[in-house]
């Protein structure tokens, strides 16, 4: 049983920074790339950012600079640090990842920015 489960979610205000956590368990294997996603509400899933297995990482447009995914110390997870959060970054963020021809999903945790 694989299991992804997200953390660190929260409300701050706009210009403010949070990091956001990915946890796993169950694999025996390494994970192929893995993401960030999110979605807010009447909007839909939009890829944030992506890291792949040998470290390379891409961005949205609308988060880079602001946004960096970094693989943790522990095997199979991963992270979110967001810095100069705007009320527009407000959503549910997921964790994803790809093992052959499966795909994972966290549960989400709710990130809310005020203005």
């Amino acid at each position: 049983q694989v299991q992804l489960v997200e953390s660190g979610g929260g409300l701050v205000r706009a210009g403010g920074s949070l990091r956001l956590y990915c946890a796993s368990s169950g694999s025996a294997f390494n994970f192929g790339a893995m993401c960030w996603y999110r979605q807010a509400p009447g909007k839909q899933r939009e890829l944030v950012a992506a890291i792949s297995e040998d470290g390379n990482t891409d961005y949205a447009n609308s988060v880079k600079g602001r946004f960096t995914i970094s693989r943790g110390n522990v095997k199979n997870t991963i992270n979110l640090q967001m810095n100069s959060l705007k009320p527009e970054d407000t959503a549910v963020y997921y964790c994803n990842a790809v093992l052959c021809s499966m795909s994972f999903w966290g549960q989400g945790t709710q990130v809310t920015v005020s203005s």
